[in-house]
């Protein structure tokens, strides 16, 4: 899997003490600084880069929920691929 792919991540983080926004924010934050091309939805955000490369957010991304105080995840991967590289603009140049 070595071309570019389209990842989308959904983190739903649970805590008796922190608001689940202010955590997911957290997950948003090491997207941002991941250098990865991403664009955030109401419901998940997609990620574009290499497989190897966004599965590591994606784990970052846990980490830095639980470190702001999460108690526990459901996290929801959705992955497309192809034989070709894979783009965010394929699927949302004609919405936006």
């Amino acid at each position: 899997m070595d071309k570019t792919v389209n990842i989308a991540l959904q983190i739903l983080p649970s805590s008796h003490s922190v608001h689940p926004y202010a955590l997911v924010d957290k997950a948003i934050e090491v997207i941002a600084a991941s250098g990865l091309r991403y664009k955030v939805t109401p419901f998940e955000t997609v990620m574009e880069g290499s497989y190897d490369n966004i599965m590591e957010v994606v784990k970052k991304a846990q980490e830095a929920c639980y470190e702001a105080g999460a108690e526990s995840l459901m996290t929801y991967i959705k992955i497309q691929s192809s034989r070709e590289n894979v783009s965010i603009e394929d699927k949302m140049e004609k919405y936006e």
